[in-house]
């Protein structure tokens, strides 16, 4: 397998959006998509980047994503919506629940959107981080079909189900972000599209075997992160998403990457809190502030690396960016193919 090369971030995010907009969608929609795309990239994040976009782009042409929708405020109770997205890109429908959180959090103290009918919609923390700019905390999660099997099983129940908390902290907000598997699906697919092993711990096959082969593992099942706590968490994020949208649960929520024309249905809820009213939010920035310089700087065990905060690793590849974007061979082609099929010109940069 080739390396991944480095091509201008600005290039990438003008292609990616032509893409969308060749497949249907409106000028806001598809810019939108394409930068949370490509900000995933920078961030190191490329299971959530544009390798996700050729499936996208399929999904379009088979009906399963509306590209122009926008979402639908069907529950109006102030403090508390419900979203039907009705299948639009989950990036645009995401990022609509964060605006109404942010600003109904700023009228209510608190607000919580719930999100059904909802698409894949990336990395969580880049939504949960929109709400923390804010002044805000944020946390927004969202479940996917079932992934991980209970303790002790070897057939999935439940979703790998990402959760997003981001709290300010003067500057960069503190985020967390993560799945409940050990690794990422997007991860395991990354992994199998190089042909290169994932991690010890992270995967059974279909018969509950213990597996490091990224192909068997998307045919099996992923393992949760901490075992019973992972998948607890799991559970919690189904029933909190989905449960309070009235939305898909479990297995009511279909495979990403299996019948493209059927709809994903995931759910998504997105949490604001307002800070100022319980304490002054230059005192709670100064405290979480400080609480993270003294974890940053606690002694590391020998031969350790430094010792990083939450959300630390994506910071710190966004301030080496410098204009350009690594994106796998891979990628590109399946991003060079969707070109051909939809009269969209592949710059040169790209090998158009």
């Amino acid at each position: 397998m080739s390396a991944a090369n480095s091509y201008p971030a600005d290039l990438l995010e003008r292609f990616a959006s032509a893409l969308l907009e060749a497949a249907g969608a409106p000028s806001g929609n598809a810019a939108l998509t394409a930068e949370a795309l490509v900000d995933a990239d920078i961030g190191g994040l490329a299971s959530h980047g544009l390798m996700q976009l050729p499936m996208y782009l399929e999904r379009i042409a088979q009906g399963s994503v509306d590209p122009a929708a926008e979402g639908e405020i069907v529950v109006d109770k102030g403090s508390r919506l419900t979203i039907d997205a009705g299948n639009g890109l989950g990036q645009v429908t995401a990022e609509r629940a964060c605006e109404i959180a942010i600003a109904r959090a700023a009228e209510h103290g608190v607000a919580i959107v719930a999100v059904r009918n909802a698409f894949h919609f990336g990395a969580a923390g880049r939504f949960a981080c929109k709400i923390a700019l804010a002044g805000k905390i944020g946390i927004v999660m969202a479940n996917t079909r079932p992934m991980l099997p209970a303790p002790g099983g070897a057939e999935a129940v439940v979703g790998n189900n990402p959760l997003a908390i981001a709290v300010p902290a003067g500057g960069e907000p503190i985020v967390l972000d993560l799945a409940m598997s050990a690794g990422a699906m997007g991860k395991v697919r990354l992994a199998a599209s190089k042909a290169e092993p994932i991690p010890e711990g992270w995967a059974q096959t279909a018969e509950g075997v213990p597996t490091r082969d990224a192909a068997e593992a998307i045919k099996g099942v992923l393992l949760p992160a901490a075992g019973a706590k992972g998948f607890g968490l799991a559970v919690m994020v189904d029933l909190l998403a989905g449960g309070l949208s009235a939305g898909g649960v479990g297995s009511e929520v279909q495979p990403l990457y299996g019948d493209l024309s059927r709809p994903y249905g995931s759910a998504n809820l997105v949490i604001a809190i307002e800070i100022e009213g319980l304490r002054p939010i230059a005192d709670y920035e100064a405290v979480a502030a400080r609480f993270a310089g003294r974890i940053r700087q606690s002694k590391p065990a020998p031969g350790a690396a430094p010792i990083r905060m939450p959300g630390d690793r994506a910071a710190e590849a966004r301030k080496r960016f410098d204009g350009n974007c690594a994106l796998a061979a891979e990628t590109l082609q399946a991003l060079r193919n969707q070109a051909r099929r939809l009269g969209v010109a592949v710059p040169e940069a790209f090998g158009g």
